[in-house]
């Protein structure tokens, strides 16, 4: 396994419940988009990951990190003399948090206002989230054709200021509960993340983890006598606050006796996973106060029957706090 070789990350790596013990960490796996397609498909069947190295042009993604940035500037969230670009956070602003979410993000204030009205400005919207070489990795890499593959309009654009808490265990199919499970996840990095700048990290193994959580909670739900409907539900009430399967990424390894796969990205690199496919983030500590800014785009198959419903759940029933 190409994982085992790699050496023990050289920063720290803070999750909410601790520090990563070295033990507990290893490295991703990075791919070519050039490579064969059918290695491709290969490894993403087998680590229920793809990450891969400059699949977007850099000067594109930097463009949507610049523009994001300076649509936020006018809420102080940015240190004075610095550029949109850099996004580096001002230590001395107070972001007007007030109550916070299941990932500690602050709810309220114009800093929050400006990060949600962010999803639907023309320039991400329309033009980032349909950036043409994604749309077509997507479709040769999953063989459903440029014609069919749609991208969700649902899409998760997230900051994570330093310090604050990081995301939680989960996968992705606990949010689209009334689709089917054929969905394609495109993690987007807008922006370099250093290894400790919060970027998100992967379970080793963890899509098959997350199929057998996903199998045991049916099985037992069936025994019960609950119908597939009732079933869902249940699910998602079981969940934590946010849809979250453990808070700890920490104690979650330990249980499992996996490793979190870590890396450094870089603005044009991208993560493809499958829905169950477990992941979190580490804290973010960059030292230079850079903001860690990332989306999830979500890729389905239109010609399969259950396409709309894949639609309609994430507009009806994604409760999208915690992932990104």
């Amino acid at each position: 396994m190409p994982h085992f070789e790699a050496p023990s990350p050289s920063v720290p790596l803070y999750v909410n419940d601790g520090l990563l013990n070295p033990d507990q960490v290893g490295y991703l796996h990075a791919s070519s988009p050039n490579e064969p397609l059918e290695e491709l498909r290969q490894r993403l069947e087998r680590d229920g990951y793809l990450f891969l190295k400059g699949l977007l042009p850099r000067d594109d993604v930097l463009k949507a990190r610049e523009d994001y940035f300076t649509y936020l500037a006018p809420s102080g969230v940015l240190a004075p003399g610095t550029l949109p670009v850099d996004g580096i956070f001002d230590e001395k602003k107070d972001r007007g948090a007030g109550s916070t979410d299941a990932n500690g993000r602050p709810r309220g204030g114009l800093f929050v206002d400006l990060a949600l009205k962010a999803h639907s400005e023309p320039w991400y919207k329309d033009g980032f989230c349909k950036h043409p070489a994604l749309h077509s990795f997507i479709a040769k890499i999953t063989g459903w054709g440029d014609d069919n593959t749609l991208g969700l309009t649902r899409s998760l654009l997230r900051n994570n200021t330093p310090h604050n808490k990081a995301i939680g265990v989960h996968y992705d199919q606990i949010f689209l509960r009334h689709g089917e499970d054929n969905s394609m996840t495109a993690w987007v990095p807008m922006g370099d993340i250093a290894l400790d700048g919060g970027g998100l990290i992967y379970l080793e193994n963890g899509h098959r983890l997350g199929q057998q959580i996903e199998k045991d909670f049916y099985d037992k739900a069936r025994q019960t006598g609950l119908t597939e409907e009732e079933a869902k539900n249940a699910f998602n009430k079981n969940m934590m606050d946010g849809g979250l399967i453990s808070d700890g990424a920490k104690e979650f390894a330990t249980e499992h006796a996996r490793r979190w796969l870590v890396t450094d990205y870089q603005a044009g690199d991208v993560v493809l996973h499958t829905p169950y496919m477990i992941h979190a983030s580490t804290i973010n500590k960059d030292p230079k106060n850079v903001i860690r800014l990332g989306t999830d785009l979500r890729f389905v198959d239109s010609s399969r029957s259950d396409g709309q419903m894949s639609t309609r759940s994430e507009t009806e029933y994604n409760v999208g706090e915690n992932e990104g």
